[in-house]
């Protein structure tokens, strides 16, 4: 399959034979799916099966289903769909309590050396020509607080491509584009990453043409290489704990660069 055309500007709609082997794990209050990166969270114009929502639906038969955590169109893994509302609530309070260990893993340009915490305060972008993007903005009144822990877990060993970091990341706190802006301002761009990559104005372009040859000269990846790789509950929902293995333009990233890495 070739996987880049999931990346143009019009998305396909969810293929509902397919959709069973995104699921992680699922019991009566609880669906956990492994979103693909292709794949917007809420639903949109384009009908139900334009979202992983819509998908989630369609596929259980519910009139509406509630989503606990959501992901970037772009970002694949751990994604916690509830079927009823007081499920729904419980796990939102846990979340919102921080009680919630999220971890993430994240292909970074360059060589990251030892593990980093970013602790850089998150506000709008006003002078980017993007108006979703987001910056570190310590003096900025409107900033908001924002811890993330870098940890480098493998490095890219063919000298023949620029250097890449495989990294676990963990988020203290729950920003819009936290990782990628963190990411940034480290001086460690998300690989593939069109708004906080070599130029945001890449990000317009896509929207106007899709990922086309031209990107994929400065892009690697037809999508930013960022992944919800695990979602621990604790003590929280007796205990839940969900790992979203690495998804496959992952791994041909990896096997590309020698990043290796056992699951």
């Amino acid at each position: 399959m070739n996987r880049e055309k999931y990346f143009g500007k019009d998305a396909p709609l969810v293929d509902l034979a397919e959709f069973p082997s995104w699921i992680i794990y699922e019991d009566e209050h609880f669906l956990v799916l492994n979103k693909p990166g292709w794949l917007v969270c809420h639903p949109s114009k384009n009908g139900p099966l334009s979202s992983l929502v819509g998908a989630a639906r369609e596929y259980l038969g519910l009139d509406s289903v509630h989503l606990v955590n959501r992901l970037d169109r772009e970002t694949s893994g751990v994604t916690v769909i509830a079927k009823d509302r007081d499920s729904a609530s419980t796990a939102q309070k846990a979340l919102d309590a921080g009680k919630v260990r999220k971890s993430y893993m994240a292909l970074l340009r360059g060589r990251m050396e030892g593990t980093r915490t970013i602790s850089q305060p998150l506000a709008d972008d006003k002078d980017s020509i993007v108006s979703i993007k987001t910056c570190c903005a310590m003096r900025k009144p409107s900033a908001k607080n924002a811890i993330t822990i870098f940890t480098p877990v493998a490095y890219s060993e063919s000298g023949e491509f620029e250097p890449a970091t495989l990294a676990r990341v963990e988020i203290l706190t729950g920003r819009k584009h936290q990782i990628r802006a963190h990411a940034l301002w480290a001086g460690h761009q998300i690989v593939g990453d069109k708004l906080y990559g070599p130029d945001e104005g890449l990000y317009l372009d896509f929207i106007e043409r899709g990922y086309d040859e031209e990107m994929s000269k400065i892009l690697p990846m037809a999508r930013q290489g960022l992944h919800a790789y695990e979602m621990d509950f604790g003590q929280v929902l007796g205990g839940l704990k969900f790992r979203a293995s690495l998804p496959e333009d992952f791994l041909d990233f990896m096997r590309t660069r020698k990043i290796a890495f056992d699951e």
